[in-house]
């Protein structure tokens, strides 16, 4: 049976991953993508707070809030980076 806090992580930041999705749109591809990204923004949010002892709200040995900064930022990155040319912000 799988750890029950594990996997509350991987849903965590598989909706996180799903709803990025949904608010910016795209094929199948970019949704995979997306959740990957976020899986792997999740992993290492929490590392990162597990490693410089974050104390903000924790989840049992869940570091919540870095794991989620770091998800949304690496979500955002990839966006970023699987824009088509000529469909970035026009400046004016």
């Amino acid at each position: 049976m799988p750890n029950p806090i594990l996997l509350f992580a991987f849903v965590i930041a598989t909706m996180f991953g799903l709803a990025f999705h949904v608010v910016l749109g795209g094929n199948a591809r970019r949704m995979v993508l997306f959740i990957i990204t976020s899986w792997l923004g999740f992993l290492l949010g929490q590392y990162a707070g597990g490693y410089l002892d974050i104390s903000l709200p924790k989840i049992g040995i869940l570091h919540l809030i870095p794991a989620s900064v770091s998800a949304i930022a690496l979500l955002i990155f990839a966006h970023f980076l699987t824009l088509e040319p000529g469909t970035a912000v026009p400046r004016r």
